[in-house]
């Protein structure tokens, strides 16, 4: 079934081999004749409009089509040999295939200061790219994705129907003592300080794409996720997942070298309030995703992948301590801040 449904895309179809680590789609390497090409399925558990996806990776293709030397290389979608944008199967799934970029690799692991760098730089011209781009233009494709709020609401209604065992006592505690901050940034946001632009949505390190040869960023992938929401959403959660050292604490020195390069792109856009908020979203974020975790945890781990019973305990763990660590860091990373602005 696979090879009938690549030949849609090429029909001398000579290989396919699985790609990636990706949690969500199906994705797969198709190597044809003349060229090859990114195949994957969209998954419809997550994504149960996928035709909104297609949509929104059109007009941001076409936005980014009108760019002179944008720095960064989006993969292309490519259509079917029937001219479709994607193929539906008998299964009622949604295929789509995308250009490759050859001589890439995605790294899983921050090592060094030079690549904290360019995932910097690659996220801020990414949203500099996209900073005139309407986002009355893209769909929602995940409408409670990030709201801080809902997630909260959301874990008191499973608390009330669940027990706190001693060994989980410090994610309830922790969430009981900051769950203040959970809106901030949705706040802001309905007094019109912050305005939602188009976003990533998911700018972890594993989604920029380097050059394997000069190291650099040359491309910011899986982009399903790409919808209007607060630029925010997508720092904090860039620093969260690059800065969250070995140790279990906030690093300093990679969030100093990301923003700096972020900064240095996204100020042709950036606003006084954008700038005031950048602490409220890197604090918010650790913390909601721990919150996330642990209401998975609490409801039998029903969203979240997981190996062991506990697993989504321990993630919730690992994130309140990062978000504690960020807090006790506050002095620094606003004083960091104010000296980028």
């Amino acid at each position: 079934m696979l090879l009938t449904i690549a030949q849609q895309f090429s029909p001398a179809i000579i290989d396919i081999a699985p790609l990636g680590n990706g949690l969500i789609n199906d994705t797969f390497l198709v190597t044809a004749a003349d060229f090859s090409f990114v195949l994957q399925r969209i998954n419809a558990q997550v994504f149960p409009e996928p035709e909104q996806i297609m949509s929104n990776l059109q007009q941001l293709n076409q936005h980014l089509g009108q760019k002179t030397a944008p720095k960064l290389q989006m993969p292309a979608l490519l259509k079917t040999t029937a001219g479709q944008d994607f193929f539906r199967d008998e299964n009622g799934d949604v295929w789509r295939a995308l250009s490759f970029i050859a001589n890439s690799e995605s790294l899983a692991t921050l090592d060094n200061v030079d690549i904290a760098a360019q995932v910097g730089f690659a996220l801020g011209h990414f949203h500099c790219l996209v900073s005139d781009l309407n986002p009355e233009l893209l769909h929602d494709t995940l409408p409670s994705f990030h709201i801080a709020p809902a997630y909260l609401q959301h874990y008191q209604q499973v608390l009330t129907q669940t027990i706190v065992f001693p060994e989980n006592t410090y994610c309830a505690e922790f969430i009981a003592q900051y769950q203040h901050i959970t809106a901030d940034l949705e706040t802001a946001k309905q007094q019109g300080l912050l305005t939602l632009r188009v976003t990533h949505g998911d700018p972890k390190l594993d989604n920029f794409l380097f050059d394997k040869h000069s190291g650099t960023v040359i491309s910011l992938i899986d982009l399903d996720t790409v919808k209007p929401a607060l630029v925010h959403y997508d720092i904090g959660d860039c620093l969260r997942s690059c800065c969250h050292n070995a140790a279990g604490e906030f690093d300093m020195t990679v969030c100093e070298v990301i923003l700096k390069n972020y900064l240095h792109e996204a100020r042709a856009f950036f606003t006084e309030y954008d700038y005031a908020y950048l602490y409220s979203a890197i604090r918010l974020i650790p913390f909601e995703l721990g919150l996330r975790f642990y209401t998975d945890y609490l409801q039998g781990n029903r969203y979240f992948k997981v190996t062991d019973d506990q697993q989504n305990l321990h993630r919730a763990i690992a994130q309140f301590k990062l978000c504690a660590s960020v807090m006790t860091q506050e002095a620094v990373i606003k004083q960091l801040i104010a000296r980028l602005t």
